[in-house]
């Protein structure tokens, strides 16, 4: 049991560290847009495409894919084995409920990296709008879309508190001194993944209201919507810098986090 535990938490800790890899690449591209040197918007699969092109990409690729896994496996127990104690009340099943979609989230992720090492990755019918567009042909499909982008909201409500309130810092196990220095990084973030969901959520109801899946959008729509509104650029590198900050968070759940596992 002591062995199953040390090998779920460092199949835990392993995907904490490839979810903050992904997210360093999507903020890091947006920030070289600003300076004009070959950066781009894009997603979490486009990030992982300009990977897969770089030096050593399948071998990092492939640790990445087996790191996803790994976290879709921590997402499952957290969410069933209640690892961090939510409790069963409506909050408690509400939040992991939303753990487990997030474990089919990354499998999805850990698929998509797998079909780029095999020579068959591509964004089509992948992306927002391909979910969207499932959603759509689905009984009550627009109905569906407009719940889907209201939860998707209420996720980056919660993401913007949960980095507010630092409700975060029950989860970590680190010295005073680190909490100095680390807890605003945490905070900052938190806070911008949450208005990035926020965002996309707002882009899948009006997708629902529009009866047009193409209007929805993902991280790299987002990206584009704050570069076209007023002080664009200055919102834009916010943002950049927020999400490599989400990345900087989940490194540090990666050394830090408390797992609740016997034996990790």
């Amino acid at each position: 049991m002591l062995n199953s535990g040390r090998a779920i938490g460092g199949w835990a800790r392993a995907g904490y560290a490839a979810r903050g890899l992904v997210y360093l690449l999507v903020g890091g591209l947006a920030l070289l847009t600003l300076f004009g040197v070959g950066g781009r918007t894009t997603d979490s699969r486009g990030a992982l495409q300009t990977l897969a092109d770089e030096p050593f990409g399948s071998v990092t690729l492939t640790i990445v894919a087996i790191s996803l896994v790994g976290y879709a496996l921590w997402r499952s127990i957290q969410a069933f084995a209640d690892a961090d104690q939510h409790g069963s009340d409506m909050k408690g099943i509400g939040i992991r409920a939303s753990l487990f979609i997030s474990a089919i989230i990354h499998v999805a992720l850990a698929v998509f990296v797998a079909k780029l090492l095999l020579g068959s990755g591509s964004d089509e019918g992948q992306g927002s709008q391909g979910m969207a567009q499932w959603v759509m042909q689905q009984p009550f499909g627009q109905s569906l879309l407009a719940v889907t982008g209201a939860l998707i909201m209420v996720a980056g409500v919660a993401h913007t508190i949960k980095g507010w309130r630092e409700q975060f810092a029950k989860h970590l196990n680190m010295r005073d001194s680190l909490k100095t220095k680390l807890y605003p990084v945490c905070r900052f973030g938190l806070i911008s993944r949450g208005v990035v969901l926020a965002i996309i959520g707002s882009f899948f109801i009006w997708a629902a209201l529009q009866a047009d899946a193409s209007e929805a959008q993902g991280v790299a729509g987002v990206m584009e919507f704050l570069r076209q509104q007023v002080f664009g650029q200055v919102l834009l590198g916010a943002m950049a810098l927020g999400l490599m900050a989400f990345g900087c968070y989940s490194l540090i759940l990666s050394r830090y986090r408390r797992l609740g596992i016997r034996g990790a």
